[in-house]
């Protein structure tokens, strides 16, 4: 009944919140649903910055690997930190500038303004909508696994009802006020957020102490404490500073990430978005050693995945259990809603651009909310029939794979700016060459995507160049009169 209580009046607050950002962002103009009004204050734009990278995969399925693989997965998550705060010092003005020129409201519109205009713009804007709805459709169900995994136990239901009750509940606040509710909520909730990593930290380094941990875990296997490989991320364990490279561009490249950027207030210093982002970060480091816990108390889970809950089962009370489980709930939500809106928003501002409809009924707010019900709706389903697989890997592969798709016409474009035949050979590259390394081979997890990227990149590049020096040499055809 407690949990219920709580699930009830967090509910109410981010309704509430919802209900009032709709207010605040108007209900005529898309700008509002799209992009915030571009009214996002400093702690507001770090806090769903953070809320949204530090989600499910933080509290679910990193502590998931490090129950799996051990200590090396602690180290490894301390890279997003430095990561998202280079990406909102270094690439989040250049790009809030460039979309304001350009008049971008989404990521696809602002990479197809970038490269092209007319028939080539459209096919542009449209096949990254297409990939944004495959990609992160597939991201989306993972988090709505993991959503339903928590909840089970917490409210005592199905992991399937909790999923439903939760989706339900991400889709109520996120369909009204759009990427403002998504960034006020996730500004609230990334609260609670610090709070429950800070209490892991203190279970085990106070409660419980370093050096018990790390005898526990050398009496099941030396290499939990000091891992030899590098895996799930590669074989030596030097793979681990992989992530930091692969953090930034998940921060860059990433739609539901970047799109924060657009919304940010034009007269906030990036510097002071970048001390929030680096204050909530650390703070949200703490959470691997939650598998650590339960792998040295309880070496014989069935799923990685269970890591977390068994912690909060056994290392707290139950009143703290209920709140922290709570506040982890938040984490996965606030990516869950960042992305219902991106992908909504493909499939109903992107997708009719590319079509070329500018009037009627797909141009208005409700059809905008309805699609952010069918978008939820649908990767609920998805979930439901969905084999088993661990969440942080399928949400390597979503992300991953989009990351390395966009590499070549976002954070090169920023440096070096190619044509439309250039976009559309990176997109397939590094659609291609991700999905391939890390569905047909063995490769670690974060080099499948990197390796994605190089081969955007050289598409990017390398077509662009060669496509502009054949239109040069072409001969120009005059008219026999």
């Amino acid at each position: 009944m407690l949990n219920w209580i709580l699930l009830g009046l967090s509910a109410t607050v981010l309704i509430g919140l919802s209900l009032y950002s709709m207010r605040a962002a108007g209900d005529k103009d898309e700008a509002g649903f799209l992009v915030a009004n571009n009214a996002l204050g400093p702690f507001v734009a770090a806090g769903t910055l953070i809320a949204t990278g530090y989600s499910g995969f933080v509290f679910i399925g990193s502590p998931g690997v490090a129950y799996e693989y051990g200590s090396l997965e602690l180290f490894s998550n301390s890279f997003y930190t430095p990561a998202f705060l280079v990406a909102t010092l270094f690439f989040a003005n250049y790009l809030r500038r460039k979309a304001a020129t350009l008049g971008s409201r989404t990521v696809p519109e602002y990479i197809a303004q970038s490269h092209a205009g007319g028939v080539a713009g459209r096919w542009l804007q449209g096949i990254v909508a297409l990939i944004i709805l495959l990609l992160l459709g597939v991201f989306l169900v993972s988090q709505i696994k993991a959503i339903g995994l928590l909840v089970s136990g917490w409210l005592n239901v199905t992991p399937t009802t909790g999923a439903f009750v939760i989706t339900l509940l991400v889709i109520a606040y996120t369909m009204f006020g759009g990427l403002r509710a998504v960034a006020w909520t996730d500004a609230a909730m990334v609260i609670g957020m610090v709070f429950g990593s800070c209490v892991i930290g203190y279970v085990v380094f106070v409660q419980i102490g370093a050096t018990d941990l790390i005898a526990r875990l050398n009496t099941i296997d030396p290499k939990l404490a000091n891992p030899t490989t590098g895996a799930p991320y590669g074989q030596s364990p030097a793979s681990a500073f992989l992530l930091l490279p692969y953090a930034f561009l998940w921060a860059t490249a990433l739609p539901f990430m970047s799109v924060r950027f657009l919304a940010i207030r034009r007269d906030v210093r990036m510097a002071h978005v970048g001390i929030w982002v680096a204050v909530l970060g650390v703070l949200l480091n703490f959470t691997p050693l939650a598998g650590l816990y339960a792998r040295a108390f309880y070496p014989s889970l069935g799923d990685p995945d269970l890591a977390m809950p068994t912690f909060l089962e056994h290392a707290v009370g139950p009143l703290m259990s209920s709140v922290i489980t709570l506040f982890i709930l938040f984490a996965m939500k606030s990516t869950a809603n960042s992305l219902m809106h991106t992908v909504s928003t493909a499939l109903s501002y992107d997708l009719r651009a590319a079509l070329g409809r500018r009037s009627g009924f797909t141009t208005t707010m409700t059809f905008n909310r309805m699609m952010v019900l069918a978008v939820g709706m649908a990767a609920f389903i998805g979930m439901a029939y969905m084999p088993p697989v661990m969440v942080l890997w399928l949400g390597v592969l979503g992300n991953g794979t989009l990351m390395a798709a966009l590499f070549g016409v976002t954070l090169c474009a920023t440096f070096w700016q190619g044509n439309s035949a250039g976009a559309f050979a990176s997109i397939a590259a590094g659609f291609g060459v991700s999905a391939y390394l890390l569905l047909g081979t063995d490769l670690g997890w974060v080099q499948g995507p990197l390796y994605g990227c190089l081969a955007s990149a050289i598409g990017y590049v390398g077509v662009s160049l060669l496509s502009a020096r054949m239109a040069d040499t072409t001969p120009t055809r005059t008219s026999a009169y």
